[in-house]
């Protein structure tokens, strides 16, 4: 009877929906909705339509003449950019497409042909067997598999990143209806050692248990096993599958890994684990506390628990500065396991007796090293103060220096250290090509401008020092390309809305101050592009890491001016431990002690765009000068002060209120021709 009462209501919503026209068309050529429904009805139904029909199609299988309507409406009554296609996949039988939930991350299959949507990769026609157990063998570049290209958070890089011999690791075939998992990636057949040798794998502790080198192998819950094969995964990251089985020995843990190594999931699945295991009682207190030191890392952990936990019945909680407390105390009130906060919202939480810390025996300190960057060491003291002493601590960072060596003795009890890569140089991504420009001030906005012609329709990251700089030159390139900016005085909603157009590609430039250098993890950045330099090589590796991700590559490209020569000795180790090119402007501003080097037209490389006098080349935004008279204004990062509420400096001064309006590749292109009117 419920299911009958549940089909009429789908068949008249579906109707209602085809009257007010937003059923999205899904002909042979279709396309993903490009815009929210704005029928009456949808607040009523929409997320039973969005979820629930989506999933009863996917699963129950209903007749495909009611398929083909209800899943063409589900989609269409999806948030705005929620579900879009996948990458192009040439291993998918035709006329099968791959789609993805960009809110969960999850890849769907849909037949364009019978409207059928399914979790399972569809198999190919008649498959031979010996060409099935070849593709587990293929070498990297022969067989890729989308759903990895489409994960949207951190903890979703695959194993293969932080290998030294990365390149010549076969890659996963990804087919989720094969039990067996991928060679060489897993680990099958090798030692621990080997496994530990194979992944530069480092590990400083007594008794230290052996790695799992496959998720059969971590006894995980069936519930926990299955979100992680429908995510996509085959095996467990570097970082995951060390730091698990030393985590579920109730060991302190110390985690000295880049960003993009799979993390986040490496100290929220113990966590549930650990939260199962005590049952306590979420209305008085969490049991696992997560500290992050931005609100956009902290909102991307709370989106990988709410994916992960979910089949566990896991709840959870995100405070963050520049939002209303109102929400997150309901939030708090009604009782959670899990909280992940910054430090200061956290804090005036306490301060205001809304929240008990009394039951946390699971602390998390993600970015360590950020977090003390930032200041936040004496409110981190102040947390701690509130949580029991028989507690289980884990330090995730990306750096080792010495302050974070001395709060790590203070705060952990003999723990186990591990290493992915070498922790005591810096380096940089060996998968990103670093292209560094020595130029001049006044040159930057005009090759900026040839960059962003010359490499075409791409997601970009421009760093800037300043928030005003960032403010204008967000305005300067948003006609023809398509930009928004991001910094420390943005309020929380705005910050959101500009991170959700640069993720679904409306705004595919973000213009960003270092507020965004660590903690965003953003798929498809094609091009960083350090507009200014920052004030130490350390930030640099991190900007430029926010390309060349999970296994990926990326393009970064520094302008270096004169005042930047101090740092130039430095980047010089930076760019020789990675394999990349110095530039004998570069080295011409060591050997004259960083200064009175010679400057380039544009920088080292010829080979980027024209010379001087090329007049093929026209700036398209005469009248747009640099404005460098104005006074310079170094950004303020989320201080404690700042990160429980917006800055008393934040206005409508700050940045243009621009109406909502799709970005499409074709921008690129119109830039381009308008420069070959000139």
């Amino acid at each position: 009877m419920g299911r009958r009462i549940f089909l009429l209501v789908t068949v008249f919503c579906v109707v209602r929906c085809s009257r007010t026209e937003l059923l999205f068309h899904m002909p042979t050529a279709a396309r993903p909705p490009s815009s929210p429904p704005t029928s009456y009805f949808e607040p009523a139904i929409g997320f039973l339509l969005s979820r629930q029909l989506l999933h009863f199609v996917t699963l129950r299988r209903l007749p495909p003449s009611m398929a083909a309507s209800t899943a063409a409406a589900s989609c269409s009554s999806s948030s705005k950019g929620r579900i879009r296609y996948a990458a192009h996949d040439p291993t998918l039988p035709k006329p099968w497409r791959g789609l993805v939930d960009s809110s969960t991350g999850y890849l769907y299959f849909w037949n364009t042909e019978t409207n059928v949507t399914q979790y399972e990769r569809p198999l190919p026609l008649s498959p031979p067997e010996p060409q099935q157990l070849e593709s587990f063998c293929r070498p990297a570049g022969q067989e890729t598999d989308n759903r990895d290209r489409d994960k949207t958070q951190e903890s979703n890089a695959l194993s293969v990143v932080c290998c030294r011999n990365q390149a010549s690791e076969p890659e996963n075939s990804g087919n989720e209806s094969r039990s067996k998992l991928v060679p060489g990636i897993s680990g099958a057949g090798l030692s621990p050692e080997a496994y530990r040798q194979r992944h530069d794998i480092k590990v400083i502790g007594a008794n230290v248990p052996i790695p799992y080198m496959s998720f059969d192998s971590t006894g995980f819950p069936s519930e926990i096993l299955s979100e992680i094969r429908r995510a996509g995964f085959s095996a467990p990251t570097p970082i995951q599958a060390q730091s698990w089985p030393i985590a579920l020995q109730n060991r302190d843990i110390v985690a000295i890994a880049k960003t993009g190594s799979g993390k986040t999931l490496g100290y929220l699945i113990p966590g549930f684990i650990h939260i199962k295991r005590l049952n306590n009682d979420a209305r008085f207190g969490p049991t696992v506390l997560v500290l992050s030191p931005t609100r956009e890392l902290a909102t991307q952990i709370q989106d990988e628990a709410i994916k992960f936990g979910k089949s566990s019945l896991i709840s959870c909680a995100c405070l963050y500065g520049g939002a209303p407390k109102g929400p997150q105390l309901r939030e708090i009130d009604r009782g959670v396991s899990v909280v992940i906060a910054t430090p200061g919202r956290l804090n005036d939480i306490l301060q205001m007796k809304r929240l008990s810390l009394g039951q946390v025996s699971y602390l998390v300190l993600d970015e360590a090293d950020r977090m003390l960057d930032m200041g936040f060491e004496p409110q981190i003291w102040e947390i701690v103060n509130e949580i029991q002493p028989q507690r289980q601590t884990l330090m995730y960072t990306a750096t080792w220096p010495k302050e974070v060596r001395k709060i790590a003795a203070d705060l952990l009890v003999k723990p186990v250290q591990v290493n992915i890569g070498n922790v005591d140089e810096l380096v940089a991504n060996k998968a990103i090509t670093q292209h560094i420009e020595v130029i001049s001030p006044m040159q930057k906005r005009r090759r900026l401008e040839e960059i962003l012609l010359s490499n075409g329709p791409s997601k970009y990251i421009v760093f800037c020092s300043t928030k005003r700089m960032c403010d204008q030159l967000a305005g300067f390139l948003d006609g023809p390309f398509g930009a928004s900016a991001i910094h420390g005085d943005k309020p929380q909603m705005e910050r959101d809305r500009v991170l959700n157009n640069f993720r679904s590609g409306k705004s595919p430039i973000l213009v960003a101050t270092d507020v965004a250098a660590r903690g965003l993890d953003i798929k498809d950045i094609g091009f960083v592009i350090n507009y200014d330099f920052p004030t130490g090589v350390e930030d640099y590796v991190h900007r430029i890491g926010r390309t060349g991700r999970a296994g990926a590559t990326g393009i970064a490209y520094t302008f270096f001016c004169d005042q930047d020569a101090k740092y130039a000795s430095d980047l010089i180790k930076i760019l020789e431990r990675a394999d990349q090119k110095v530039p004998s402007e570069l080295r011409d501003m060591v050997t004259r002690g960083g200064y009175g080097a010679k400057l380039s037209r544009w920088g080292s490389d010829s080979s980027y765009g024209h010379g001087n006098d090329d007049p093929s080349f026209r700036s398209y935004s005469q009248g747009h000068q640099d404005q460098y008279n104005t006074p310079v204004h170094r950004d303020d990062v989320i201080t404690a002060q700042t990160s429980s509420s917006p800055s008393p400096n934040d206005d409508d001064g700050c940045y243009h209120r621009r109406r909502s309006r799709s970005r499409s590749p074709d921008k690129f292109l119109e830039a381009a021709n308008g420069l070959e009117g000139h």
